[in-house]
């Protein structure tokens, strides 16, 4: 029988844990993993039931034999995941990611095929350049912001299409850059390509461990460093961080600046990376199509719930669960039903909070009964006199 002191000991232990909100974050996504997965389960029963079970097998299990490719296209949702979760943090809804990605891109191309510098730096210069291009398509949308109240949404949808226009056009008008014949951008100079990480097949290299580096250190920013305090502050309430004299319009601006650059990061590790194909690269074709690793990105922002560490295992999730998806078609399932399931994930991980606060109160009140139960085992049998009763012994 357990006394009063260990339940005190676990009713501390529990509350620190269930009170967590790394472990709210955590226990949302799960949820919503979860509803998602049972969701494209119905679909799947309901288009084929006889090939729903192994069609699930492959979304769940598909991807570990392609683990190269699931890290490969990660990358970019990562860095645009990033984009959007910072952006979160300030208060800010930065749905111009995909603008700032595909300017990111186009910033990285110029630099690897019109630039000529040394080997060794060609390609560190090229991602280098993609994320002053994202800097830029985000920054405007800050200043707006900032300076005449605009808001971030409208400027960001608007700068998405821009951004798709602008860099269509000068692509096509740059016959050392786009291929007529091909209607896409040539192969970039092996100089200029991330180095692979050698697995075979794959499109896989160091922009993955650079993305993942670039998250920790996001992280630390905004939880050790009082400039990522400002920004929190400032997202949390910004008249009460600019009463206490934070500068609410250069946070906004500064946040919008490195969100969009983290966007730009992400068009420059996809654009510059070598193809499986020996002798070749990735290449975009113009087609006045908004980039989806934009949009990807905000889907991984919310599964994160805007933390950095979050971003990162939820961007690797979802490109895991994409790549298994794509192998559904073997069994008479079209390629969308993974986007079905994502959608649902998403969906559900919108209601984080709602789901987090029924989790809580299902697991603290049956904590609760447990409790009451060994208190009164614990406690003697007591009489309890009526008032008759006292007024007897009086006399």
């Amino acid at each position: 029988m357990e006394n009063k002191n260990d339940l005190q000991i676990k009713k501390f232990k529990f509350k620190n844990i269930t009170d967590n909100a790394g472990f709210s974050s955590f226990a949302s996504a799960m949820m919503a993993i979860f509803f998602g997965l049972v969701f494209g389960f119905i679909v799947m029963l309901v288009a084929s039931p006889p090939n729903a079970v192994a069609g699930m097998k492959y979304i769940i299990l598909g991807g570990l034999g392609r683990l190269g490719d699931v890290f490969y296209f990660a990358t970019p949702i990562l860095m645009t995941g990033l984009a959007v979760g910072f952006a979160f943090k300030m208060g800010l809804f930065n749905i111009g990611a995909s603008g700032q990605y595909t300017m990111g891109m186009f910033f990285a191309l110029y630099v690897g095929f019109m630039w000529d510098m040394p080997d060794s730096i060609h390609w560190i210069v090229a991602i280098l350049s993609g994320m002053v291009g994202g800097m830029l398509w985000g920054l405007i949308p800050g200043i707006f912001k900032a300076f005449l109240n605009v808001n971030e949404v409208i400027t960001s949808i608007m700068f998405n299409y821009i951004g798709m226009y602008l860099v269509d056009m000068l692509i096509k008008g740059n016959g050392t850059m786009y291929k007529s014949t091909t209607t896409r951008t040539n192969y970039l100079p092996l100089e200029s390509q991330i180095p692979s990480l050698g697995i075979t097949g794959t499109n896989v290299n160091l922009g993955i461990i650079f993305a993942v580096l670039i998250g920790v250190i996001i992280y630390i920013i905004l939880q050790k460093t009082t400039f990522g305090y400002e920004l929190k502050a400032t997202g949390f309430n910004k008249f009460a961080s600019e009463y206490a004299g934070m500068k609410g319009k250069t946070n906004i601006i500064l946040t919008m600046a490195i969100a969009g650059g983290f966007a730009g990061l992400g068009g420059a590790f996809a654009i510059l990376a070598p193809s499986g194909i020996s002798g070749s690269s990735m290449t975009y074709e113009p087609i006045n199509m908004i980039a989806s690793a934009g949009f990807d990105g905000i889907a991984v922002a919310l599964l994160g719930s805007s933390h950095p560490i979050g971003i990162i295992f939820s961007a690797i999730f979802i490109s895991y669960i994409k790549r298994g998806g794509t192998l559904t078609s073997l069994v008479g399932y079209k390629p969308e039903i993974i986007d079905v399931v994502i959608a649902v994930i998403i969906y559900f991980s919108a209601f984080a909070a709602i789901m987090n606060s029924g989790l809580s109160r299902i697991i603290k009140s049956r904590f609760k009964n447990k409790e009451l139960s060994h208190i009164e085992e614990d406690e003697p049998e007591t009489t309890v006199k009526s008032k008759d009763d006292n007024t007897k012994e009086e006399e």
